[in-house]
């Protein structure tokens, strides 16, 4: 049935309640007052007009009336009671008299069959779906709700308007006033302590928290008393998953291991970034991986004209393409861009083709033991990726360049850390001379990108244990790949060109606290899945840091956002040392790159640099200043 028939008979059922209606209450006064038909049938008639009117003008006619609501059953209200009050006011004017008794009695059974008829409609829709969608009593869940508060009324709400396979059988909530109350129809009736007695008596099978702003003590304390009960807890989702599509407001979500580390959540300067991003040209390296899609998709809600997204694997960047395009396809163009950042022709071709606006390299080999093991391959892509993809972007004309760093570059004493500080080198150099402004953004490890601990943690815990760490004395720092995403985002809205922007991690983290936390967030004990310690791998440090002495400043920046004092070392220095690693065996490379990127001293060296383009060398000054 189409919207306007909808409309149509909605119109006349109301104009036919409010006809019904007065007929009732003019038989029902017709033995105690004479009222004239004259005097029914203007009443009656301008009442029906005037709600019609009133109606149509706010949209009345447009809702959906299975979700009728008590905001709409109280606009029905209101626009029934102007209609009545306009009607009896000109109706005494037409008529010089009026019976106020018929008008109100008209009034009652007017509101009463117009109001009713929404809220029988929404019921019998309701009905209807459960019929069809329903479970039986034996299928539905049986549930217990955590919070009397806001969010426990919104969730219960979305849960009655969209049924589904879960029965509120309570609600539980640590406030005193609130016991024995009730909401919507579901009785408080207990504490979260009483969460193990309530769940025998009832047979809960799952515990829903709907408290947005518990703290991660709370959450503990809440594993801790169900997995005894061996009962599933979940919470109702946060409202950037709701707002992003990922889940509906009466869907569940797995409590995770950020819940219990409690960082807070990052807050942007919306105006300023937009200005950055809205009606831009925009590149992303290595789109398809976590970091850089996650950039992406915080990008897009800015809305660019242009997201490039560009990356070495074929299905990830289909990936994220897809995604994209799927929300954005009308508003923001999506252009997948198939290129590797050591493929230096193809970097510059796509730059100028699309000269964007603003780019954010993402792309690099970031596995710490892997890169232990292929160190030239971190060499070829780390530093002269960057180096090509930067170079590429200052040609362009970029406007500002981007790069994700991490804290693996302070102190390295692995490849990988020391490849990327060395393109965090070459980034700070570039920024000499040119149009384009060059800045690097370094942070710890992200929970949940593929290299991720958590992933391996889970994995081992599925198999019967052991969880495994390499030292029990370990600590990393951690943040959520939104919040790294939203400050890498927020750092390039602020850089100046030159800079080594650092993110505020935080307190670090015990690896084996972490491991912990996976074990109980799984629902067994450290008993069931025992934490075994392995050493250290190479490469590894015990403590990771985000900045080495000569680099510490107090400058803040925006929340969270420190800028490192950087010693600048030009690019021709830098080149120079690179380029004498061609020769070398990957033990030496390795020993060079950390003796370069670790040397806080004057250190005379004689490395003749090549012209990539004249295949000429260039002479480049005996002393390096390689301290940073």
């Amino acid at each position: 049935m189409s919207r306007k028939t909808k409309k149509g008979i909605l119109i006349g059922f109301d104009s036919f309640s409010i006809l019904a209606s007065g007929w009732i209450a003019y038989f029902f006064l017709n033995p105690y007052i004479a009222l004239s038909i004259q005097s029914f049938i203007t009443t009656i008639v301008l009442t029906i007009i005037l709600y019609l009117v009133l109606a149509i003008y706010f949209k009345l006619f447009s809702k959906i009336n299975r979700y009728t609501s008590i905001q709409e059953s109280l606009a029905i209200a209101i626009y029934v009671t102007y209609a009545f009050i306009a009607s009896a006011l000109i109706s005494v004017v037409l008529l010089k008299t009026v019976s106020f008794r018929f008008i109100v009695l008209t009034y009652i059974f007017s509101l009463a069959s117009i109001a009713g008829s929404r809220i029988v409609w929404r019921i019998y829709n309701e009905h209807q779906y459960k019929k069809r969608n329903g479970h039986s009593a034996e299928q539905q869940i049986k549930t217990l709700i955590v919070g009397a508060g806001n969010g426990g009324s919104i969730f219960i709400r979305s849960l009655k308007r969209n049924p589904s396979d879960v029965t509120i059988v309570g609600i539980v909530d640590d406030d005193p006033a609130k016991l024995k109350t009730w909401m919507y129809g579901i009785p408080v009736i207990g504490n979260i302590n009483d969460i193990p007695e309530l769940a025998k008596k009832h047979k809960i099978q799952q515990i829903t928290i709907t408290i947005p702003s518990l703290e991660p003590k709370e959450y503990e304390r809440m594993l801790d008393i169900c997995n005894q009960a061996e009962i599933t807890v979940n919470q109702m989702p946060s409202i950037e998953d709701v707002l992003q599509g990922k889940l509906s407001v009466s869907q569940f979500r797995e409590i995770d291991v950020v819940d219990l580390l409690g960082r807070e959540e990052v807050k942007l300067d919306m105006q300023q970034i937009a200005t950055k991003l809205s009606d831009k040209t925009i590149l992303v390296s290595g789109a398809g991986g976590s970091i850089g899609s996650e950039i992406c998709r915080q990008i897009a809600q800015f809305s660019p004209k242009c997201i490039i997204v560009l990356g070495h694997g074929e299905n990830s960047i289909y990936q994220i393409n897809k995604e994209l395009n799927r929300k954005y396809k009308d508003q923001i163009e999506i252009i997948p861009v198939i290129a590797d950042v050591q493929d230096r022709k193809r970097l510059f071709e796509v730059m100028k083709k699309y000269i964007p606006d603003r780019v954010y390299h993402a792309a690099a080999h970031k596995h710490v033991p892997m890169m232990e093991y292929n160190p030239r391959e971190a060499v070829k892509n780390n530093i002269l990726g960057t180096k090509n993809i930067a170079e590429a972007a200052k040609e362009a004309g970029v406007g500002s360049f981007v790069m994700i760093s991490t804290d693996k570059a302070v102190n390295p004493p692995n490849v990988m850390g020391a490849t990327k500080r060395v393109a965090e080198m070459i980034i700070t150099s570039l920024n000499e001379k040119g149009k384009t402004k060059f800045a690097a953004v370094r942070f710890g490890n992200v929970l949940g990108s593929r290299g991720s601990v958590i992933p391996l943690f889970k994995e081992q815990i599925k198999n019967g244990g052991p969880v495994t760490v390499t030292d029990f004395r370990m600590t990393r720092y951690f943040m959520t790949i939104p919040e790294a995403s939203r400050l890498v985002i927020q750092a390039g809205a602020l850089a100046q060109g030159g800079e080594i922007f650092i993110l505020d991690m935080g307190e670090p983290v015990k690896i084996v606290d972490l491991a912990k936390k996976v074990i109980k967030l799984s629902g067994y004990t450290e008993n069931e899945i025992p934490i075994i310690e392995t050493g250290i791998r190479p490469g590894e440090k015990l403590y990771e840091e985000l900045l080495v002495d000569s680099e510490q400043t107090d400058q803040q920046v925006y929340e969270k956002i420190f800028v490192g004092k950087v010693t600048e070392i030009s690019l021709a220095q830098v080149m120079a040392f690179v380029y004498t690693l061609d020769e070398c065996t990957s033990k030496e490379l390795k020993e060079r790159l950390l003796e370069f990127t670790n040397e806080k001293s004057e250190k005379e060296v004689d490395y003749p640099i090549q012209n990539e383009k004249k295949g000429a060398h260039v002479d480049v000054p005996k002393t390096v200043q390689t301290s940073y």
